[in-house]
């Protein structure tokens, strides 16, 4: 895979393609600086394009940032359905679901930084989709819980966006901590403390 300094400066591309360029480009000057930091002269430098380039697809730095986050927020609750959906055993779903943070936080480009550790959190348009990645993680969690509980809707969203606040900071930490904890260890044992709470709730003695 290129880097982007590969990339040749200049040139038309298909404005589809010459997006995602600049959206690359945009996401590691971000994650390096932070938001107030970053200054769109480098990004223009980093993607290799003028600063009028750059304005023609994103008319300022916030509708950059906010395009980034909400691609960073589609990948995790994505990933959050794709691991409830892989599986039809509670406590396989339980494990998928936080290996799903697990993976996200460790993921080279760092996008998880745009949604739970942004710099920009008084914005209302930037808190609403982190808020976003909190709120639908947790609908997806509270149906599963509920159809197989038997637990009110309310019950069941507080039980699930208890999970998804255990899964997204034991993540931050285990990675920011520098642990020498495998990441799949970590995620299972994060795991096993989360099923061993919820397992309690069943109608049936099955699982």
């Amino acid at each position: 895979m290129s880097t982007i300094d590969e990339r040749p400066r200049g040139g038309r591309l298909p404005r589809r393609q010459r997006r995602t360029q600049l959206l690359g480009a945009a996401l590691e000057v971000f994650v390096a600086q932070g938001y107030h930091a970053a200054a769109m002269d480098d990004i223009a430098e980093r993607a290799g394009v003028s600063k009028p380039v750059l304005y023609q697809h994103f008319p300022g730095k916030l509708d950059l940032y906010l395009a980034l986050l909400d691609q960073a927020c589609d990948t995790i609750i994505s990933s959050s359905q794709q691991a409830l959906e892989s599986t039809e055993d509670n406590k396989e779903r339980v494990t998928a679901a936080v290996h799903a943070f697990y993976d996200y936080v460790a993921s080279d480009e760092g996008a998880f930084r745009l949604v739970f550790e942004s710099d920009l959190t008084n914005e209302t348009s930037v808190r609403r989709r982190v808020d976003r990645v909190t709120t639908e993680c947790a609908r997806l969690i509270a149906r599963v819980i509920h159809e197989d509980t038997g637990l009110t809707d309310e019950q069941s969203r507080l039980l699930a966006v208890s999970l998804v606040g255990m899964a997204q900071v034991s993540a931050r930490f285990w990675l920011q901590d520098g642990s020498r904890m495998p990441r799949d260890d970590a995620a299972a044992l994060v795991a096993g403390l989360a099923w061993r709470g919820i397992r309690g709730y069943p109608l049936t003695d099955e699982h």
